[in-house]
């Protein structure tokens, strides 16, 4: 029999530590959901915090990055850094961290929330203990296990007569449009999720729902689903409220602007401009 083949990502997820972390470690450090970086917004090494005194209320062991095992820790909420070193937002990291390391960091951010959210069950308060075959915690006494949080969302690109529908949350500056975007509600398809959130946002009724790509997304815990779907009938209607703008907009006629570079509501409507002409 031939050997398996290797696997086909530079980052390998795992539950169990190693007996070693090896020569240079990955350590993603966070207070709250703030993550520890040198002031050139790097990561800091391990030495670095071990230099810092600050000490770890909990680890996670997250896997293995080309070699280099990855490691999570939980900062006391009142951790204070030394000169060079600071605790910024995930979100102003965008662009700063290497593409591989920001996604780690996102994914290092929720298991750390995990971990210190489900020290105790919710049904009888008994602590909870980890398990030794995949990443969860259960209650030794209910059996119940828990799992990392994880919300899934779809994000649709609607299309009408080479025109895509963008909207305006009221959490969006003034000026900002969006693709629309919405949880996926229990028992419910990603598709279904698409027709019923365009629906209620916008009066809008589309076919066609077709998938398009999926990015995880820790603010805080989504995997955002994204989808083009076509319009079929309805005109825009909306509640002011969940949504205070909304339109279509050829790709010749578009805002000024939009989400940042690295979310998929913007591959969305990238790949919307490059259908129509518009590409860079």
């Amino acid at each position: 029999m031939a050997d398996p083949s290797p696997f086909p990502l530079p980052f390998v997820p795992h539950h169990k530590s190693p007996e070693s972390p090896g020569e240079n470690p990955v350590l993603f450090a966070f207070r709250g959901r703030e993550l520890l970086v040198t002031s050139e917004l790097a990561l800091p090494s391990v030495t670095d915090i071990d230099a810092q005194g600050l000490e770890a209320v909990r680890t996670q062991y997250l896997g293995h990055l080309d070699g280099r095992h990855c490691y999570s820790a939980e900062l006391p909420g009142d951790a204070a850094t030394a000169e060079g070193f600071r605790f910024a937002d995930l979100r102003t990291l965008f662009g700063s961290l290497d593409e591989m390391m920001h996604a780690l960091a996102g994914r290092a951010v929720q298991i750390v929330e995990w971990d210190r959210t489900h020290q105790f069950c919710g049904v009888c308060a008994e602590p909870t203990e980890l398990s030794e075959t995949d990443r969860s915690r259960s209650c030794p006494k209910c059996k119940i296990p828990t799992y990392p949080r994880l919300a899934p969302a779809m994000i649709v690109a609607v299309e009408k007569d080479n025109q895509i529908l963008l909207a305006r949350s009221p959490h969006f500056p003034a000026g900002i449009m969006s693709v629309l975007a919405g949880f996926v509600e229990p028992g419910e398809s990603a598709e279904e999720a698409v027709i019923r959130e365009v629906h209620e946002e916008t009066s809008i009724v589309v076919k066609d729902v077709e998938y398009f790509a999926s990015q995880a997304w820790p603010f805080p815990n989504s995997l955002m689903l994204g989808f083009r779907a076509t319009y079929d009938a309805g005109e825009i209607a909306i509640d002011g409220e969940e949504i205070v703008e909304a339109g279509w907009f050829a790709a010749d006629a578009m805002p000024t602007a939009f989400p940042g570079n690295v979310s998929i509501s913007q591959w969305l409507i990238r790949d919307f401009l490059t259908r129509n002409g518009q590409g860079e």
